[in-house]
């Protein structure tokens, strides 16, 4: 089980990193231990795309490494905390995605101008303004946690996104989409008009469509297969 975990979290990490959603070394993707102890998630101090089943380490609520090595990131308690406050969650990201960094400094509110944003869209994406530093306590990460709410991501403003999944395959997807989807409401208000959206019901409808579990767990297959693996 162990093994298998690491597995999980590194190509979760890789996935990420071959998306461009890595930032140098910083970053990180976490899956929930299933005896209770914390989060699965890679060491820091190399980047996304490097991440082998040997660079991800067991992570307690306190911080405290409690399987595997390395040094672990100080942002530990994004994860920690929201795994502790949602139950249902099973995966972690959080990632400097550079259109929704941008999308969310801006204070424009993400709308479903394409299929990407009905994902989340609605209930509006939770903005997270407590601190742009880095989420370095268990009060941040807590604080984090509620804002996120019962949500699938949230925007870190002028910092980044976190979101999540019943497992790290989706929280990864979702990422990925959120990226996509505050890229494309970029686009769209750049050449002005008048833009248009898919109203509330329909995107609701077009979430059931289009990224129901299997179609989810469908596109990372076709992840991982681009990675070679």
């Amino acid at each position: 089980m162990t093994d298998d975990i690491r597995e999980l979290v590194s190509l979760a990490s890789r996935v990420l990193g071959a998306a461009d959603q890595g930032d140098f070394i910083w970053g990180h993707a976490s899956a929930r231990d299933p005896d209770g102890r914390g989060a699965w998630i890679k060491r820091s101090g190399i980047g996304l795309s490097e991440v082998g089943p040997e660079q991800v380490h067991l992570v307690s609520p306190d911080g405290e490494v409690l399987s595997g090595d390395g040094p672990r990131h100080l942002e530990f308690p994004i994860h920690t905390e929201i795994l502790l406050a949602r139950p249902d969650v099973g995966g972690v990201v959080h990632a400097h995605s550079p259109h929704a960094v941008a999308l969310a400094a801006a204070g424009v509110e993400l709308r479903p101008v394409s299929h990407a944003a009905t994902f989340f869209v609605p209930p509006s994406v939770p903005r997270f303004t407590e601190t742009t530093d880095l989420v370095l306590t268990r009060d941040l990460g807590r604080s984090l946690a509620k804002t996120l709410g019962d949500s699938s991501g949230a925007f870190l403003v002028n910092h980044g996104i976190v979101t999540v999944g019943p497992d790290l395959q989706t929280a990864t997807f979702a990422a990925l989409l959120l990226e996509t989807a505050a890229e494309q409401m970029l686009r769209t208000l750049s050449f002005g008009g008048h833009p248009t959206w898919t109203d509330d019901e329909e995107s609701l409808v077009k979430r059931e469509h289009i990224y129901h579990p299997a179609a989810v767990h469908s596109a990372w297959d076709h992840l991982v297969r681009r990675l070679g693996g």
